[in-house]
Protein backbone atom coordinates (compact mmCIF):
# COMPACT_ATOMS: atom_id res chain seq x y z
CA UNK A 1 0.00 0.00 0.00
CA UNK A 2 2.77 2.41 0.96
CA UNK A 3 4.58 1.56 -2.25
CA UNK A 4 1.44 2.38 -4.33
CA UNK A 5 1.01 5.72 -2.52
CA UNK A 6 4.68 6.56 -3.11
CA UNK A 7 4.37 5.66 -6.79
CA UNK A 8 1.25 7.81 -7.17
CA UNK A 9 2.92 10.79 -5.49
CA UNK A 10 6.00 10.34 -7.66
CA UNK A 11 3.87 10.36 -10.82
CA UNK A 12 2.11 13.55 -9.73
CA UNK A 13 5.48 15.14 -8.93
CA UNK A 14 6.85 14.09 -12.31
CA UNK A 15 3.82 15.54 -14.11
CA UNK A 16 4.20 18.84 -12.25
CA UNK A 17 7.90 19.04 -13.07
CA UNK A 18 7.13 18.29 -16.70
CA UNK A 19 4.30 20.85 -16.79
CA UNK A 20 6.14 23.70 -15.13
CA UNK A 21 9.41 22.75 -16.78
CA UNK A 22 7.59 22.90 -20.10
CA UNK A 23 6.40 26.40 -19.31
CA UNK A 24 9.95 27.41 -18.40
CA UNK A 25 11.23 25.92 -21.64
CA UNK A 26 8.57 27.77 -23.60
CA UNK A 27 9.63 31.00 -21.99
CA UNK A 28 13.28 30.25 -22.75
CA UNK A 29 12.38 29.97 -26.43
CA UNK A 30 11.52 33.67 -26.28
CA UNK A 31 15.02 34.42 -24.99
CA UNK A 32 17.39 34.60 -27.96
CA UNK A 33 20.50 35.65 -26.02
CA UNK A 34 23.56 33.50 -25.30
CA UNK A 35 23.58 34.61 -21.64
CA UNK A 36 21.09 33.89 -18.85
CA UNK A 37 18.05 36.10 -18.38
CA UNK A 38 18.11 38.36 -15.30
CA UNK A 39 14.66 38.54 -13.71
CA UNK A 40 15.43 41.91 -12.13
CA UNK A 41 15.53 43.56 -15.56
CA UNK A 42 12.92 44.12 -18.26
CA UNK A 43 14.00 44.02 -21.90
CA UNK A 44 12.22 45.20 -25.02
CA UNK A 45 13.10 45.42 -28.71
CA UNK A 46 13.45 48.95 -30.09
CA UNK A 47 14.24 50.52 -33.45
CA UNK A 48 15.81 53.86 -34.31
CA UNK A 49 17.39 55.46 -37.36
CA UNK A 50 20.87 56.91 -37.79
CA UNK A 51 21.53 60.02 -39.86
CA UNK A 52 22.31 57.90 -42.92
CA UNK A 53 18.76 56.57 -42.85
CA UNK A 54 19.74 53.08 -41.68
CA UNK A 55 17.33 51.52 -39.21
CA UNK A 56 19.11 50.08 -36.18
CA UNK A 57 17.63 47.44 -33.90
CA UNK A 58 18.47 47.25 -30.22
CA UNK A 59 17.47 45.67 -26.94
CA UNK A 60 16.53 48.19 -24.27
CA UNK A 61 17.18 46.95 -20.72
CA UNK A 62 15.33 48.68 -17.88
CA UNK A 63 15.60 47.93 -14.14
CA UNK A 64 12.28 46.57 -12.85
CA UNK A 65 12.37 48.93 -9.87
CA UNK A 66 13.12 51.97 -12.05
CA UNK A 67 11.68 55.26 -10.81
CA UNK A 68 12.06 58.69 -12.30
CA UNK A 69 14.60 59.57 -14.97
CA UNK A 70 17.67 57.34 -14.89
CA UNK A 71 21.18 57.60 -16.35
CA UNK A 72 21.56 55.62 -19.57
CA UNK A 73 24.27 53.77 -21.48
CA UNK A 74 24.60 52.88 -25.17
CA UNK A 75 26.46 49.59 -25.54
CA UNK A 76 27.91 47.84 -28.60
CA UNK A 77 30.59 45.37 -29.65
CA UNK A 78 32.58 43.31 -30.18
CA UNK A 79 33.39 43.82 -33.86
CA UNK A 80 31.41 41.16 -35.70
CA UNK A 81 29.19 40.29 -32.73
CA UNK A 82 25.47 40.93 -32.22
CA UNK A 83 23.48 42.37 -29.33
CA UNK A 84 22.47 38.89 -28.17
CA UNK A 85 26.11 38.21 -27.27
CA UNK A 86 28.60 40.34 -25.34
CA UNK A 87 26.96 43.77 -25.50
CA UNK A 88 23.69 42.31 -24.25
CA UNK A 89 25.42 40.75 -21.26
CA UNK A 90 27.05 44.08 -20.38
CA UNK A 91 23.76 45.93 -20.93
CA UNK A 92 21.69 43.56 -18.79
CA UNK A 93 24.24 43.50 -15.97
CA UNK A 94 24.53 47.29 -15.87
CA UNK A 95 20.74 47.64 -16.01
CA UNK A 96 20.54 45.49 -12.90
CA UNK A 97 22.83 48.05 -11.28
CA UNK A 98 20.47 50.94 -12.00
CA UNK A 99 21.05 52.16 -15.56
CA UNK A 100 18.80 52.09 -18.59
CA UNK A 101 20.95 50.43 -21.23
CA UNK A 102 20.66 50.00 -24.98
CA UNK A 103 22.58 47.17 -26.66
CA UNK A 104 22.31 47.57 -30.42
CA UNK A 105 23.33 45.86 -33.64
CA UNK A 106 25.56 48.13 -35.75
CA UNK A 107 24.61 49.05 -39.31
CA UNK A 108 24.78 46.23 -41.86
CA UNK A 109 24.84 43.49 -39.22
CA UNK A 110 22.47 41.48 -37.05
CA UNK A 111 18.88 42.69 -37.12
CA UNK A 112 19.86 46.22 -38.14
CA UNK A 113 19.39 47.46 -41.69
CA UNK A 114 21.80 48.46 -44.41
CA UNK A 115 23.04 46.82 -47.57
CA UNK A 116 25.31 45.22 -48.53
CA UNK A 117 25.37 43.01 -45.47
CA UNK A 118 28.39 42.46 -43.25
CA UNK A 119 30.27 45.61 -44.17
CA UNK A 120 31.89 48.00 -41.68
CA UNK A 121 32.63 51.72 -41.80
CA UNK A 122 34.66 53.94 -39.44
CA UNK A 123 32.20 56.78 -40.03
CA UNK A 124 28.87 54.94 -40.06
CA UNK A 125 29.68 52.70 -37.10
CA UNK A 126 30.72 55.77 -35.10
CA UNK A 127 27.43 57.40 -36.13
CA UNK A 128 25.59 54.31 -34.84
CA UNK A 129 26.65 55.26 -31.30
CA UNK A 130 25.38 58.82 -31.76
CA UNK A 131 22.09 57.46 -33.12
CA UNK A 132 21.75 55.37 -29.96
CA UNK A 133 22.34 58.55 -27.94
CA UNK A 134 19.62 60.25 -30.03
CA UNK A 135 17.20 57.51 -29.00
CA UNK A 136 18.17 57.52 -25.32
CA UNK A 137 18.06 61.34 -25.13
CA UNK A 138 14.41 61.23 -26.17
CA UNK A 139 13.33 58.22 -24.13
CA UNK A 140 10.90 59.26 -21.41
CA UNK A 141 12.65 57.47 -18.54
CA UNK A 142 16.17 58.69 -19.37
CA UNK A 143 17.89 61.79 -18.03
CA UNK A 144 19.42 63.19 -21.26
CA UNK A 145 22.20 64.89 -19.27
CA UNK A 146 23.40 61.54 -17.92
CA UNK A 147 24.29 59.40 -20.93
CA UNK A 148 27.43 57.31 -21.34
CA UNK A 149 28.71 54.73 -23.82
CA UNK A 150 30.34 51.33 -23.49
CA UNK A 151 32.39 50.05 -26.43
CA UNK A 152 33.67 46.47 -26.41
CA UNK A 153 36.52 45.11 -28.54
CA UNK A 154 36.42 46.84 -31.96
CA UNK A 155 33.61 49.10 -30.79
CA UNK A 156 35.90 50.44 -28.10
CA UNK A 157 37.64 52.42 -30.82
CA UNK A 158 34.30 53.66 -32.15
CA UNK A 159 33.31 54.65 -28.60
CA UNK A 160 36.39 56.84 -28.24
CA UNK A 161 35.84 58.29 -31.70
CA UNK A 162 32.24 59.23 -30.94
CA UNK A 163 33.20 60.66 -27.55
CA UNK A 164 35.61 63.01 -29.31
CA UNK A 165 32.71 64.29 -31.44
CA UNK A 166 29.45 63.92 -29.50
CA UNK A 167 29.43 66.29 -26.51
CA UNK A 168 26.22 64.71 -25.17
CA UNK A 169 28.30 61.72 -24.04
CA UNK A 170 29.35 62.38 -20.46
CA UNK A 171 31.42 59.26 -19.72
CA UNK A 172 33.05 56.45 -21.72
CA UNK A 173 34.08 52.89 -20.90
CA UNK A 174 35.99 50.67 -23.30
CA UNK A 175 36.57 46.99 -22.62
CA UNK A 176 39.22 44.82 -24.32
CA UNK A 177 39.49 47.53 -26.99
CA UNK A 178 40.67 47.18 -30.59
CA UNK A 179 41.64 50.16 -32.75
CA UNK A 180 40.17 48.88 -36.04
CA UNK A 181 41.95 51.56 -38.09
CA UNK A 182 45.32 50.66 -36.69
CA UNK A 183 44.90 46.91 -37.08
CA UNK A 184 43.75 47.28 -40.71
CA UNK A 185 46.49 49.74 -41.65
CA UNK A 186 49.39 48.31 -39.67
CA UNK A 187 48.56 44.70 -38.86
CA UNK A 188 49.01 43.14 -35.43
CA UNK A 189 51.67 44.85 -33.35
CA UNK A 190 52.26 47.31 -36.21
CA UNK A 191 53.96 44.64 -38.30
CA UNK A 192 53.02 46.10 -41.73
CA UNK A 193 55.14 48.86 -43.29
CA UNK A 194 54.15 51.33 -46.01
CA UNK A 195 55.23 49.05 -48.87
CA UNK A 196 53.20 46.13 -47.55
CA UNK A 197 50.24 48.43 -46.93
CA UNK A 198 50.38 49.60 -50.55
CA UNK A 199 50.32 45.98 -51.75
CA UNK A 200 47.32 45.37 -49.50
CA UNK A 201 45.51 48.36 -51.00
CA UNK A 202 46.33 47.15 -54.51
CA UNK A 203 44.85 43.76 -53.71
CA UNK A 204 41.70 45.21 -52.14
CA UNK A 205 41.10 47.61 -55.02
CA UNK A 206 41.51 44.82 -57.57
CA UNK A 207 38.89 42.98 -55.56
CA UNK A 208 36.57 45.97 -55.90
CA UNK A 209 36.84 45.66 -59.68
CA UNK A 210 36.01 41.96 -59.49
CA UNK A 211 33.12 42.57 -57.11
CA UNK A 212 31.57 45.11 -59.48
CA UNK A 213 31.96 42.75 -62.43
CA UNK A 214 30.51 39.80 -60.51
CA UNK A 215 27.74 41.76 -58.82
CA UNK A 216 28.71 40.24 -55.47
CA UNK A 217 31.05 40.97 -52.60
CA UNK A 218 33.92 38.60 -51.92
CA UNK A 219 34.10 37.40 -48.35
CA UNK A 220 37.02 38.02 -46.05
CA UNK A 221 38.58 35.15 -44.18
CA UNK A 222 36.72 34.40 -40.96
CA UNK A 223 37.26 32.03 -38.09
CA UNK A 224 37.99 28.43 -39.12
CA UNK A 225 35.20 25.88 -38.93
CA UNK A 226 37.55 23.55 -37.06
CA UNK A 227 40.79 24.09 -35.19
CA UNK A 228 43.97 22.29 -36.21
CA UNK A 229 45.75 23.15 -32.97
CA UNK A 230 48.38 25.25 -34.74
CA UNK A 231 46.44 28.50 -34.53
CA UNK A 232 47.61 31.43 -32.35
CA UNK A 233 46.07 31.35 -28.88
CA UNK A 234 43.85 34.36 -29.53
CA UNK A 235 42.26 32.59 -32.53
CA UNK A 236 41.59 29.59 -30.29
CA UNK A 237 40.03 31.95 -27.75
CA UNK A 238 37.79 33.55 -30.38
CA UNK A 239 36.77 30.11 -31.64
CA UNK A 240 35.92 29.00 -28.11
CA UNK A 241 33.49 31.89 -27.79
CA UNK A 242 31.99 32.39 -31.23
CA UNK A 243 31.93 28.81 -32.56
CA UNK A 244 30.74 26.92 -29.48
CA UNK A 245 27.48 27.01 -27.47
CA UNK A 246 29.23 29.41 -25.07
CA UNK A 247 28.68 32.35 -27.43
CA UNK A 248 27.49 31.13 -30.82
CA UNK A 249 24.66 33.11 -32.41
CA UNK A 250 23.33 32.56 -35.90
CA UNK A 251 23.26 36.28 -36.75
CA UNK A 252 26.79 36.98 -35.58
CA UNK A 253 29.36 37.66 -38.34
CA UNK A 254 32.03 35.97 -36.26
CA UNK A 255 29.89 32.92 -35.52
CA UNK A 256 28.28 32.19 -38.82
CA UNK A 257 29.25 34.68 -41.55
CA UNK A 258 32.14 36.67 -43.03
CA UNK A 259 32.90 40.35 -43.42
CA UNK A 260 33.06 41.75 -46.93
CA UNK A 261 36.70 41.66 -47.98
CA UNK A 262 36.88 45.31 -49.05
CA UNK A 263 35.63 46.63 -45.67
CA UNK A 264 39.25 47.18 -44.70
CA UNK A 265 39.85 49.98 -47.21
CA UNK A 266 38.15 52.86 -45.42
CA UNK A 267 39.73 51.95 -42.07
CA UNK A 268 43.22 52.17 -43.57
CA UNK A 269 42.72 55.83 -44.52
CA UNK A 270 40.59 57.01 -41.58
CA UNK A 271 42.28 56.74 -38.17
CA UNK A 272 39.59 56.38 -35.50
CA UNK A 273 41.58 57.87 -32.65
CA UNK A 274 42.85 60.96 -34.46
CA UNK A 275 41.03 63.35 -32.12
CA UNK A 276 40.85 61.21 -28.98
CA UNK A 277 43.17 63.65 -27.20
CA UNK A 278 40.29 66.15 -27.35
CA UNK A 279 37.85 64.00 -25.37
CA UNK A 280 36.76 66.04 -22.37
CA UNK A 281 34.50 63.47 -20.72
CA UNK A 282 35.93 60.89 -18.28
CA UNK A 283 37.25 57.67 -19.85
CA UNK A 284 37.87 54.25 -18.33
CA UNK A 285 39.81 51.77 -20.48
CA UNK A 286 39.73 48.13 -19.33
CA UNK A 287 41.97 45.37 -20.63
CA UNK A 288 43.29 41.97 -19.61
CA UNK A 289 46.98 41.66 -18.83
CA UNK A 290 47.18 38.48 -20.95
CA UNK A 291 45.30 39.91 -23.93
CA UNK A 292 47.10 39.98 -27.28
CA UNK A 293 45.34 43.32 -27.85
CA UNK A 294 46.38 45.06 -24.65
CA UNK A 295 48.65 47.51 -26.48
CA UNK A 296 45.62 49.20 -28.07
CA UNK A 297 44.31 50.34 -24.69
CA UNK A 298 47.77 51.15 -23.32
CA UNK A 299 48.56 53.42 -26.27
CA UNK A 300 45.07 54.96 -26.35
CA UNK A 301 45.41 55.83 -22.67
CA UNK A 302 48.74 57.56 -23.32
CA UNK A 303 47.09 59.81 -25.90
CA UNK A 304 44.18 60.85 -23.69
CA UNK A 305 44.65 64.14 -21.86
CA UNK A 306 43.19 65.80 -18.81
CA UNK A 307 41.76 64.31 -15.64
CA UNK A 308 39.61 61.21 -15.15
CA UNK A 309 41.43 59.12 -17.77
CA UNK A 310 41.98 55.68 -16.22
CA UNK A 311 43.52 52.44 -17.49
CA UNK A 312 42.39 49.37 -15.57
CA UNK A 313 44.37 46.18 -16.28
CA UNK A 314 42.70 42.94 -15.15
CA UNK A 315 45.05 40.29 -13.81
CA UNK A 316 45.11 36.90 -15.56
CA UNK A 317 42.51 37.97 -18.14
CA UNK A 318 42.71 37.31 -21.87
CA UNK A 319 40.98 39.35 -24.56
CA UNK A 320 37.97 37.04 -24.66
CA UNK A 321 37.74 36.68 -20.87
CA UNK A 322 36.26 40.19 -20.86
CA UNK A 323 33.50 39.04 -23.22
CA UNK A 324 31.58 36.90 -20.74
CA UNK A 325 33.66 35.90 -17.72
CA UNK A 326 31.72 37.73 -15.01
CA UNK A 327 34.40 36.81 -12.47
CA UNK A 328 36.88 38.94 -14.42
CA UNK A 329 34.76 41.67 -16.01
CA UNK A 330 34.97 44.49 -13.41
CA UNK A 331 31.27 45.39 -13.37
CA UNK A 332 31.56 46.96 -9.91
CA UNK A 333 34.33 49.27 -11.12
CA UNK A 334 32.33 50.14 -14.24
CA UNK A 335 29.27 50.91 -12.10
CA UNK A 336 31.27 53.10 -9.73
CA UNK A 337 32.80 54.95 -12.68
CA UNK A 338 29.43 55.76 -14.23
CA UNK A 339 27.79 56.58 -10.91
CA UNK A 340 30.56 59.05 -10.22
CA UNK A 341 30.64 60.65 -13.66
CA UNK A 342 26.97 60.66 -14.63
CA UNK A 343 25.92 62.90 -11.78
Amino acid sequence: MEQKVFTHIFRIFTMLVFFYGGIAMAKDKDWDKVFTRNNEVNVQKVKFTNRYGITLVGDLYIPKNAKGKLPALAVSGPFGAVKEQVSGLYAQTLAQKGFITLAFDPSYTGESGGTPRNVASPDINTEDFSAAVDFLSNYSSVNPDKIGVVGICGFGGFALNVAAMDTRIKAVVTSTMYDMSRINANGYNDSIDAKERYKLKESLNLQRTKDFKNGTYAKAQGLPQKLTGDEPQFIKDYFDYYKTPRGYHERSVNSNHNWNQTSSLSFINMPLLAFSDEIQSPVLLIHGDKAHSKYFSVDAHKKLKGKNKELLIIKDASHVDLYDNTQKIPFDAITMFFNKNLK
